[in-house]
């Protein structure tokens, strides 16, 4: 990405034929699609890019089997369509996981479960099925564009192999059917790339303030920049508000009186992690919950991924920390499933998210509330884009640029569907850089791809920058000053939170006083900006009082606030089918 000074120089030099407002995957997918079209682009971000929602997801790129219980054809059709774009145009970032549904006691497979498999299957393959053995290249990478094999039966054997914490249930047999799996930050910071690529400008810390007009016609926003405190105008012909569940935020009685845009509905989402060895499992799994419900238990960056819950959350969006009856909701259905004793302490991070669901004003449980994509147009021409889910953020973008389009009568038809995210490159192609493992070069691989150069070359030119942020992680030094000369990064918390997910999945160790890694990171930081001693203990401090505030260690003081009196359990989401005979033994 170009430096943040050119980006903001260029908002008050030029004038813009589009302004999105919001740096998460839906505004990355906006800035995307108007540029690829031909469209001259101005971005701006409050915070940091993906730190909303679009970095608190469950990682998954899915369907979602669930929705086929509502018969949300629709929408499982379309996410399905888009997993399959997203694997062929980014290989290295979004990844075929097999999931499992496994059965106990001698008790076969569940038909009910079947029927619901069989017609995901059905939605995936057909029109997506390709000659087989096409293959495409990408940066000199050779690879068989992906289409996913059908749900299959697995006997006890080969669920322990890949469910190794299921070993003592000796389970029977299981479901196992494919979706996929991403780094939800790196997927937006990848589409922000090739959107610049195109033309787009975009800059984070840039908070809007309201909307400049032109005969009552929205011409642009007033925005403040954030570090500097400093006023300033990005002037353009058309405005995109993609700022999720802040969308109502913007103009709100616009967009209620005038739109009868339904309120946005917050729902927190809580993830917890384990370390790989205290829940072991090399695929994913659907396990059951109390209630009748499930959640994911996922591999992912060497750990082990537990989510999500799916509750009404009505406190302050700034900061999200997990809730604490969340934590021990996923702990117990864990301890439940595979029979063992997790505990708060075997918690290694968490994190907690909200989702922008949008609510008609019927009394739902949030977990019944429809993910699709809703777009809005007040008269101002202000063109509001909001709900969807992580899967369908391309066909977000699209939506909104055909608004754009169709009122201005243009001939630009969509291009992101054949554009691609970003470029792999195999772990061989990557140079060797003494004390560089070669655990941290797959790392780079699938994190950068042909970026993993760059990285790699500031760890060549600075020994000490080979080294890793945190011990046993393969997370390098380097990626901080990747991310402050190259991803517009200003902070410890944005290198460890968002442009490396150390402090997700390592979030106890981090947050601990005393840390190293945080430490590590700022003094990069400092020597890339000239920070003094004390500018450095003051981000460190920062960090701390971050990594409280979001609950990323909730065995630490502050790390996670009490449940209230009286709360009820978390609600998670709904299973696809009834919980089959047999799935849970007591």
């Amino acid at each position: 990405m170009i430096a943040r000074e050119d980006a903001l120089a260029a908002f008050e030099a030029e004038r813009f034929d589009v302004v999105v407002i919001g740096g998460g995957i839906t505004g990355a997918g906006v800035a995307l699609d108007a540029a690829s079209r031909g469209y001259s682009v101005a971005l701006v971000e409050r915070d940091d890019y993906a730190c909303g929602t679009s970095s608190r997801s469950s990682k998954l790129v899915h369907g979602g089997l669930r929705y086929l219980q509502n018969f949300d054809l629709g929408l499982v059709r379309e996410a399905l369509l888009e997993r399959a774009l997203m694997v062929n145009l980014a290989p290295h970032l979004v990844k075929p996981l097999p999931l499992l549904i496994p059965f106990f006691e001698g008790k076969r497979p569940d038909r009910l479960t079947g029927v619901g498999l069989n017609m995901y299957d059905v939605m995936t393959t057909e029109r997506l099925r390709r000659r087989p053995g096409r293959r495409a290249r990408r940066a000199e990478v050779e690879y068989e564009e992906w289409s996913p094999d059908r749900h299959r039966t697995l006997d006890g054997d080969e669920v322990v192999e890949r469910l190794p914490a299921l070993a003592s249930r000796n389970p029977t047999s299981a479901y196992m059917f494919y979706d996929c799996q991403t780094d939800d930050v790196r997927l937006v910071l990848t589409a922000l790339g090739e959107a610049e690529r195109f033309g787009a400008v975009c800059a984070n810390r840039c908070g809007v303030d309201g909307l400049i007009e032109d005969a009552g016609r929205a011409a642009g926003v007033r925005c403040t920049d954030t570090t500097s405190g400093r006023a300033f105008e990005i002037r353009a012909d058309n405005v995109v508000n993609a700022t999720g569940v802040w969308a109502d935020q913007i103009r709100p009685e616009e967009l209620h009186d005038e739109a009868e845009v339904p309120v946005i509905r917050p729902s927190r989402g809580t993830h917890v992690l384990l370390a790989d060895e205290d829940l072991p499992v090399r695929s994913g799994a659907v396990i059951p919950a109390e209630g009748g419900r499930t959640v994911f238990v996922l591999p992912w960056l060497g750990r082990t991924l537990v989510g999500t819950t799916d509750k009404d959350y009505e406190g302050p969006l700034a900061h999200i920390p997990p809730d604490e009856g969340d934590i021990d909701y996923l702990l117990g259905a864990c301890n439940e499933f595979f029979e063992i004793g997790l505990t708060g302490v075997d918690v290694v991070g968490a994190y907690a998210g909200v989702r922008p669901l949008i609510s008609t004003g019927d009394p739902k449980k949030s977990v019944d509330i429809s993910r699709k994509a809703e777009l809005y147009e007040t008269s101002s021409g202000l063109v509001t884009i909001t709900g969807g889910k992580l899967t369908t953020w391309r066909r977000m973008g699209k939506l909104a640029v055909d608004r754009i389009v169709e009122r201005e009568g243009r001939e630009a038809p969509c291009r992101t569907h054949e554009i691609p995210l970003g470029q792999p490159v195999s772990v061989a192609e990557l140079p060797e850089v003494e004390g560089v493992s070669y655990a941290s070069r797959v790392m780079l691989t699938d994190r950068y791809g042909y970026a993993a150069r760059d990285v790699l070359r500031l760890a060549a030119e600075r020994r000490e920058l080979a080294q890793p942020i945190a011990d046993g992680r393969p997370d390098l030094l380097a990626e901080a000053l990747f991310a402050a000369r190259r991803e517009q990064a200003a902070s410890v918390g944005d290198v460890l939170l968002r442009r490396t997910r150390v402090g997700l999945v390592a979030g106890t160790a981090m947050a601990a006083p005393g840390a190293a890694g945080p430490r590590a990171v700022a003094e990069v930081l400092g020597a890339e900006w000239g920070w003094s001693g004390d500018r450095v203990e003051r981000e460190i401090a920062a960090w701390h009082e971050l990594a409280a505030a979001e609950g990323v260690a909730p065995g630490l003081p502050g790390g996670t606030p009490p449940r209230a009196a009286g709360e009820s359990p978390a609600a998670t989401e709904h299973a696809l089918l009834p919980v089959p005979d047999g799935v849970v033994s007591r």
